[in-house]
């Protein structure tokens, strides 16, 4: 069993000031395969401390001295590739494989956009020609605190923490402590690549501990956290006496808009997208709406897709699908599914408990349910796992209806081959990104919801604004 007890803090990998060990579960056989330390109080201030101590140091560092250190991280990220895809696979339960070529590739895919983007970002801005002497000048918030969880978790680990270096905050990382080791390795990375002592720190706890001494800290000047709507809410709640900048990117339930004159592929193409990575996706389009006149013949496309769907371990190559991340995540997946039988869903793939063959392991079937309302609690609950629900739609009006019919508003999809109504349909979303036809949204757009899925943006330019303050300064004649 690997042994991660340590904390990276002020450029050191030190013990915690209090033992707390935790156990971090394999979820294809419920085995621990980590132990970890849970941080204290103490632990905390010795990171928000050092954070702030190089807070001043790093923010005046020239820009391309933080431009070099992150494209020396980008190198050894990708030298240490296989070190990353097999600590997911291992912490989260994402097939070796699925590690390998999505996985670790989303967070090369981020450091690379956000080179990019910073190359071209303007710091120092003049207000305009009306105003000669007028400056804007964006400038780093401080000291960020960061909360991240353990579906994607090098995804989620790069849209904070690069574009929090390139603009020049220090940061205190706390990862997921279920999935803290993929973490851990980003953490040797940044060590090796030699930013300097207290500009990135980790210490692993869990959100009661370290999460809520972070959000409440008068030292942290910003909280980014991607996580549950429950928790966001929390953190949001916890930071507003210190009056903290809070970006949170919450929960969904996208919509994947059928209609009638879609492309052929366009059913089994979004099966396949919302069982990807076991369900476990905030961005997931787990409605899917089908135009009625085409229903039947979607449903029997989408159960013959599911089917086709092979589970297994994630150790295992191939392009199975894993297990879900935990105990409590199986419970809760399993829950939700006896739920949409006893509301009178119409199961057809899939259904309670593990597939054939699998007595251990947090493995779920690919489960797709039909004729399913958007007033039943699988239409309106995100359940993080590998299900489908399916809502047959008349008229366009309808579709936009039931689609917006969400507390949440992150990611919804729209499948048709008449441009004009994609267009007015994207338009009448109420979400923070719509994906048309299968075209996946492209480098350095976006990523961020309305409504309870959220409040910010990451990725690309809006990713560096994200931790920037705006001055505005007159009478400015240095130039």
């Amino acid at each position: 069993m690997l042994d991660k007890r340590k904390f990276y803090i002020n450029g050191q990998w030190v013990a915690a000031a209090k033992p707390h060990d935790f156990e971090v579960i394999n979820p294809s056989n419920e085995e621990p395969c980590a132990v970890i330390s849970l941080g204290s109080e103490a632990d905390t201030n010795a990171a928000v401390a050092a954070a702030r101590a190089a807070f001043e140091p790093w923010m005046n560092t020239p820009n391309e001295q933080r431009l070099a250190l992150i494209e020396k991280l980008l190198e050894i990220y990708n030298r240490r590739a296989d070190d990353m895809a097999e600590a997911i696979s291992l912490e989260m339960g994402a097939p070796i494989d699925m590690s390998k070529q999505q996985q670790v590739t989303s967070g090369s895919f981020h450091i690379k956009n956000f080179i990019r983007a910073f190359k071209d970002f303007r710091f120092d801005r003049m207000l305009g020609d009306h105003a000669p002497n007028d400056r804007i000048l964006m400038e780093p918030i401080g000291v960020v605190g960061m909360i991240t969880p353990w579906n994607w978790p090098m995804n989620q680990v790069t849209l904070k923490a690069i574009p929090a270096l390139a603009t020049g905050c220090t940061m205190v990382l706390k990862p997921s402590e279920i999935a803290p080791l993929s973490s851990i390795v980003f953490a040797e990375i940044v060590d090796e690549a030699g930013f300097p002592a207290g500009v990135f720190n980790l210490v692993n706890g869990d959100g009661l501990g370290v999460g809520s001494q972070l959000s409440a800290h008068p030292d942290v000047d910003m909280i980014s956290f991607t996580g549950s709507t429950r928790a966001g809410v929390a953190i949001q709640k916890n930071a507003a006496d210190t009056i903290k900048r809070v970006s949170l990117e919450l929960g969904g339930k996208g919509a994947n808009i059928i209609f009638s004159d879609a492309d052929e592929k366009a059913v089994s193409r979004g099966v396949m997208h919302c069982m990807n990575n076991s369900g476990q996706s905030c961005n997931a389009p787990t409605r899917m709406l089908v135009q009625r006149d085409i229903y039947d013949k979607a449903l029997e496309t989408a159960a013959a897709t599911a089917e086709k769907i092979t589970v297994g371990p994630a150790d295992q190559p191939g392009r199975h699908i894993g297990p879900v991340v935990s105990e409590a995540q199986f419970n809760k997946i399993q829950g939700l599914i006896e739920v949409g039988i006893k509301e009178g869903a119409r199961l057809i793939a899939g259904g309670p408990g593990r597939p054939e063959d699998m007595n251990r392991g947090y493995f779920v079937r690919p489960t797709i349910f039909a004729d399913v309302n958007n007033q039943m609690t699988i239409a309106r609950e995100e359940i993080f796992g590998p299900v489908l629900t399916m809502i047959p739609f008349d008229t366009e009006e309808d579709a936009v209806e039931i689609a917006n019919d969400t507390p949440y508003g992150l990611t919804d999809y729209v499948q048709t081959t008449d441009d004009a109504k994609a267009a007015r349909v994207a338009r009448r979303l109420r979400a923070g990104m719509v994906e048309m036809n299968g075209k996946s949204r492209s480098a350095g757009s976006p990523f961020g919801g309305y409504k309870m899925s959220g409040n910010g943006r990451e990725g690309g330019i809006w990713g560096l604004e994200d931790y920037l303050e705006v001055k505005a300064v007159s009478g400015w004649a240095a130039e």
